[in-house]
């Protein structure tokens, strides 16, 4: 098992988390115990941050996975709120002020903004990475990179249990 320290240097801090990352997508082939973990290691990883987890592609709708925080909401129809608008555009989504993006879906009222990243299986969406933050305009172009570095390990990691 890979122990991880965080850093205080957001960059180097990323740099550490994909080793984590990596480590535990090459020694278990579980996606729920995987996905467990990455949740973990991003919500005690990242400073300010109040959610860390997955939603994961079931029929048009987005169906709650692991994750780390307050209880969240089971079901999200693709196009709704952040996460559905992630799914539905296969696109990062990052929300500076969640209060202002139109739709937005509050399961956590101390959320104030909220980056949300595609993961592919065989070129469609597979779900969606979550993370929520209580501060404002939280998420930088550093944790846009590093974030989505994570979310390309895990769709490669996907097309290999195929």
């Amino acid at each position: 098992m890979f122990e991880f320290k965080p850093n205080s240097d957001l960059k180097k801090n990323y740099d550490l988390l994909q080793k984590a990352i990596d480590s535990h997508l090459e020694d278990e082939d579980n996606l729920i115990a995987n996905l467990a973990n990455i949740a973990s290691f991003i919500y005690t990883a990242l400073p300010d941050v109040n959610w860390a987890g997955f939603y994961l592609a079931e029929n048009g709708l987005l169906i709650l996975g692991p994750f780390c925080g307050k209880p969240a909401c089971v079901r999200i129809c693709f196009g709704a709120g952040v996460c559905g608008t992630a799914a539905q555009n296969g696109e990062v989504v990052v929300v500076p002020n969640v209060h202002e993006f139109d739709g937005h879906i509050a399961c956590d009222g101390e959320t104030n903004s909220e980056i949300v990243l595609p993961i592919f299986k065989g070129g469609k969406v597979f779900g969606v990475l979550d993370v929520d933050s209580p501060i404002l305009n939280r998420f930088s172009q550093t944790d846009i990179e590093g974030l989505t570095k994570i979310a390309d390990s895990i769709s490669r990691y996907l097309e290999r249990l195929a």
